[in-house]
């Protein structure tokens, strides 16, 4: 799958800054980042400087002054970029325009778009891997938007550790199938795993969000693309939303 540019999964060369990029409706564009975009994230690796240059570079490459990044626990609170000063704790960030972002490296994510009364794009990050799917991320998020007055809301789900390579404990894989349906799986080498892209998507369907997957992949398996299971410390790509005229 290909945007106007021709940027997409099967044609994105290993320099280019994103693995997938598509304008999703008039004025907004998600994307998702590769290992060429370099690191994102603070709390991986020891070189800050390289991190501020590297999103100094995405900034740019969205036309933005700067992109609002969260400091992301694990759990299911919601933000407003508007409101939560920089860099707030939560698991999704929303925002009414302003460039906002979820940083990944395994986990599931999610960028949302939505329209609010007065026309102005409603946007959003989630960062949803298995503890914050079991803890409600997703349904908070949209809870949120949509709370907000956003209507035609959308999700694009970007990649991800599949169900074929997120190895877990039998035990594990029980708890979190029973909390989160559909997420029980079996590896390739046989097996429990849980498949946590299969949760997210049932989630979705089940809150009426229609979903887009064509920048799916799984981050243990493709090398443009950071995986803390493969690669443990190595950085963190990032989906990103923004709006434009």
């Amino acid at each position: 799958m290909t945007d106007a540019s021709g940027q997409g999964p099967e044609t994105a060369g290993a320099g280019d800054l994103f693995w997938w990029r598509r304008d999703v409706r008039p004025g907004v564009t998600a994307a998702f980042t590769q290992v060429a975009a370099g690191n994102l994230a603070f709390h991986v690796g020891s070189d800050d400087d390289a991190v501020r240059r590297h999103r100094a570079a995405l900034a740019a490459a969205v036309g933005a002054e700067r992109v609002q990044y969260m400091e992301q626990v694990h759990g299911s609170a919601t933000v407003w970029a508007e409101e939560g000063g920089n860099a707030p704790v939560a698991d999704a960030l929303l925002s009414e325009g302003v460039p906002v972002a979820v940083m990944v490296a395994d986990c599931v994510p999610i960028l949302l778009a939505g329209q609010l009364d007065d026309g102005r794009p409603a946007l959003g990050a989630v960062h949803a891997g298995r503890a914050g799917l079991v803890a409600g991320v997703v349904t908070a998020a949209v809870d949120a938007i949509r709370g907000r007055g956003a209507s035609g809301v959308e999700a694009w789900v970007g990649p991800s550790i599949c169900g074929r390579c997120y190895e877990v404990p039998a035990a594990l894989r029980d708890e979190v199938s029973a909390l989160a349906p559909g997420t029980a799986s079996t590896t390739s080498w046989g097996t429990p795993a849980l498949d946590v892209p299969a949760g997210v998507l049932r989630e979705l369907d089940a809150l009426g969000v229609p979903s887009h997957t064509d920048a799916i992949a799984c981050t243990l398996e493709e090398p443009r693309l950071f995986s803390h299971r493969r690669a443990p410390g190595e950085g963190r790509f990032v989906g990103v939303v923004w709006s434009h005229g």
